[in-house]
């Protein structure tokens, strides 16, 4: 059996797993409501009772739809990373720490770290698996948006072709992203600092063109401006990475000797397998560093993983409280309607009737508030996304999927089933209590 189950695919699993947890309530309703119809009974009992009814439902979609809203943020946040890191198959760097050099070349973090000389860039530009080798410069911002140099061929690889405008032909035209402070046509003076971080000292004498803007791609690339490698070097009074005799050239091949380095290389292979190649070859100990961002998110995975189990563990936690309350709430609702009961079963109604509409009653209340969580849950979900994206400059789009759904079902189940004992419990009070209440 599990072998069979493993081979089913993932959405048939899903909707194994919901009907699992569905059927028990289907079954328990099929038992009560066998023979009798108190569709009637209950819609009177929903607008007899209406404010108290909106209330209840209310509390039980705010509490689900939180916890719903938490762990699809938290799959959202992730898939978000994973995009931003999509065009980073490897990164080339000078020895240090992995996580801040990711921070640095995939989300534009500012960081203070070494450089890698002009020999090792031609080594690795030249090397025949190799199609993009695109040196990252960083230092300068413009409005909170990071100035970044590097060459030509990355803009179209970073931006998948998308964009407005053309490709840079002098040193000082830029190209911007999508969310950058300028547009084509404009021009503007880059300040001393990375990001937010920056002095407000700027290069005095220096403007930069923009001549080109590329199309969103959901990644803290958007809000950066390309210029460039050899105008940052300039503009900070160092070499170009050419002769004077090659004038205002740009990009490779560079000149060694001339090159100011350079604390990250974008790494883009021929195949898919050289990536692994390019990584052993170029990870030299003292030399240079070369890692998967990929494989830097997969342990940041394995953290935030912890933490979606904490928060599904607060989340399980929080529902077994407002199954409670839920048992409590039914039972107060039941003595408001323990009059209209008392009156049935004085009429001659069978305890299996009684029950059945006391219980559907409750469930009803429950679906209702069950189905306006998954709505709030998705809410939540939306407004977080919208929240992180305008902090990170990570696209985050948190939908619902089957994990919320679930989580959701198995709420409804539990707190159906419990929400028999105050139906159970109706029919054993005397009639003439009931008549009196």
């Amino acid at each position: 059996m599990e072998d069979i189950w493993f081979r089913l695919p993932p959405g048939i699993q899903d909707g194994l797993v919901l009907v699992a947890l569905v059927l028990p309530v289907l079954a328990l309703a099929l038992f009560l409501l066998r023979g009798f119809a108190p569709g009637p009974l209950i819609a009177a009992l929903l607008r007899r009772f209406r404010w108290a009814n909106a209330v209840f439902v209310a509390l039980i979609a705010i509490s689900v739809g939180m916890g719903i809203g938490l762990i699809a943020q938290e799959r959202g946040l992730r898939v978000g990373m994973a995009h931003a890191a999509d065009k980073f198959d490897l990164v080339v760097s000078a020895p240090g720490s992995e996580m801040t050099m990711m921070l640095a070349s995939v989300f534009l973090q500012p960081s203070d770290v070494p450089l890698l000389s002009g020999a090792v860039y031609n080594e690795i530009a030249g090397h025949e698996n190799v199609e993009i080798a695109a040196p990252l410069a960083f230092g300068d911002s413009y409005q909170g948006a990071s100035v970044i140099g590097t060459i030509a061929d990355f803009v179209p690889y970073l931006s998948d072709g998308r964009m407005e405008g053309r490709i840079w032909t002098t040193p000082f035209e830029a190209i911007a992203g999508a969310g950058a402070p300028v547009d084509i046509g404009e021009s503007f003076t880059p300040a001393h600092g990375h990001g937010d971080g920056a002095d407000g000292d700027e290069h005095e004498g220096v403007v930069f063109t923009v001549v080109g803007k590329m199309a969103r791609t959901g990644t803290p690339w958007d809000k950066a401006i390309l210029i460039p490698v050899e105008a940052v070097w300039r503009v900070h009074g160092l070499a170009d990475g050419h002769r004077v005799s090659d004038g205002d050239r740009l990009g490779p091949p560079f000149d060694a000797a001339l090159f100011p380095g350079t604390p990250a290389i974008v790494v883009h292979a021929s195949a898919l397998w050289a990536n692994y190649a390019l990584k052993s070859e170029f990870s030299r100990d003292r030399e240079t560093m070369a890692f998967f961002p990929g494989t830097i998110l997969a342990n940041l995975y394995g953290i935030m993983g912890d933490l979606r189990r904490a928060m599904s563990l607060m989340s399980v936690v929080t529902q077994v409280l407002v199954a409670a309350s839920v048992l409590l709430g039914l039972s107060i609702l039941t003595r408001l309607v323990q009059r209209q009961t008392a009156m049935l079963r004085a009429l001659g109604a069978p305890r299996r009737f009684v029950v059945a509409v006391i219980w559907s009653y409750g469930v009803t209340l429950l679906v209702l508030g069950t189905v306006g969580g998954l709505l709030v849950g998705w809410g939540a979900a939306e407004l977080l996304s919208r929240v992180v994206t305008s902090h990170t400059d990570i696209l985050v789009r948190a939908s619902l999927g089957w994990s919320e759904v679930h989580l959701a079902a198995a709420f409804l189940a539990v707190t159906s089933l419990l929400s028999l004992v105050p139906a159970l419990a109706i029919p054993r009070q005397p009639i003439t209590e009931g008549l009196r209440a």
